[in-house]
């Protein structure tokens, strides 16, 4: 069962040197949906926060005292799901999002409105849910993959051995399975362990 957006709850990042922008944030943010919400004042601080934790949004505001933060929103989006919102003043907004745009890099120029600030973050919401349901097809994917190839190396095993035909020894694995209550595979592993 897939849950409602609204049921769900996000955690966030908010990187920014601002306490206005900070306060503001934490203000029209709603805390029933977004939490922990955690708060670092430049990059330095906030990769030292990313080490040990992993978030669903990431929020920057852009520049930083340390760097300017696009790195970082790349380097984010590059290497995690986590949906990044990168805030740039209006002056090099275009600069910032054709940089920033080939990563999935939400960019709002400043100043913008909580209203806006607030639907792009349920945008980015949505986008991590979407992603994390593909990834779990892919795994699943690759698992069936996995499995494939070891009932495959099996039935070979079986030819080669045991001098069965292809068809034999696909029967051979599935009445295994089906006698000892086994799935194919953990039957094909036994096969591998015995002849491989």
């Amino acid at each position: 069962m897939i849950l409602d957006l609204k049921e769900q709850v996000f955690s966030v990042l908010v990187i920014s040197a601002s306490e206005k922008f900070n306060n503001s944030i934490a203000e029209f943010i709603p805390k029933s949906r977004f939490t922990p919400i955690i708060i670092a004042d430049n990059v330095s601080a906030a990769k030292r926060v990313l080490v040990d934790n992993s978030f669903d949004v990431v929020i920057i505001n852009s520049p930083l005292p340390d760097e300017n933060g696009i790195d970082l929103a790349i380097d984010l989006c590059a290497d995690t799901n986590t949906g990044v919102l990168l805030f740039s003043r209006a002056d090099i907004y275009e600069i910032v999002l054709d940089k920033v745009m080939p990563y999935g890099i939400l960019t709002i120029s400043k100043p913008a409105s909580s209203k806006l600030v607030l639907q792009s973050v349920n945008i980015l919401c949505s986008v991590r849910q979407k992603l994390k349901r593909i990834e779990k097809k892919t795994v699943s994917i690759e698992e069936k993959m996995k499995e494939i190839r070891i009932i495959n190396r099996a039935k070979w095993l079986l030819i080669d051995e045991l001098k069965m035909s292809e068809e034999d020894a696909h029967k051979y694995i599935e009445k295994q399975a089906m006698d000892n209550c086994e799935t194919k595979r953990s039957v094909s592993e036994r096969i591998i362990r015995t002849y491989g």
